[in-house]
């Protein structure tokens, strides 16, 4: 039995393909990211975003703006509510992909946690934030 993607590809799912590959190349650096925007801010901000338009950049999603997009697109988000509500920034990544009027959840564990992962990667927020936006405006073509 064959299990590959069957689907052709489209710009729809060829950004959510690209930015699967970014993510996994580069999970060290994004929790690294991920563990440092938590110490600067918490969860005051919300969540990180990865916001493709109209280049890659990172941005924050607050809280009552993913709760605004669940109640608009009648709580079909309700997983991704969820999964924001219970995130631990000690052990987890998560920050949600933007792509033209579509989300993508971004989620996973590192193999280091992203303390240790902040640790080993040795450079500052600002630093980090330029590297990964330089990078994701390489590799991610829309």
């Amino acid at each position: 039995m064959f299990f590959g993607n069957t689907q052709p590809e489209t710009t729809d799912n060829k950004w959510r393909r690209q930015l699967d590959s970014f993510v996994k190349t580069h999970q060290q650096e994004l929790a690294a990211l991920s563990w440092g925007l938590w110490l600067e801010n918490g969860n005051d901000q919300g969540t990180i975003g990865i916001d493709l338009q109209p280049t890659p950049h990172f941005v924050y999603c607050p809280k009552e703006a993913v709760e605004k997009l669940n109640s608009s697109v009648e709580n079909r988000l309700q997983e991704v509510m969820g999964i924001v509500e219970h995130y631990n920034p000690e052990v987890e990544v998560l920050m949600i992909g933007i792509g033209k009027e579509q989300i993508k959840l971004i989620h996973f564990q590192p193999a280091t946690s992203p303390p240790v992962c902040y640790e080993q990667v040795g450079k500052d927020v600002n630093s980090l934030l330029e590297q990964l936006e330089e990078e994701l405006s390489q590799e991610l073509v829309m």
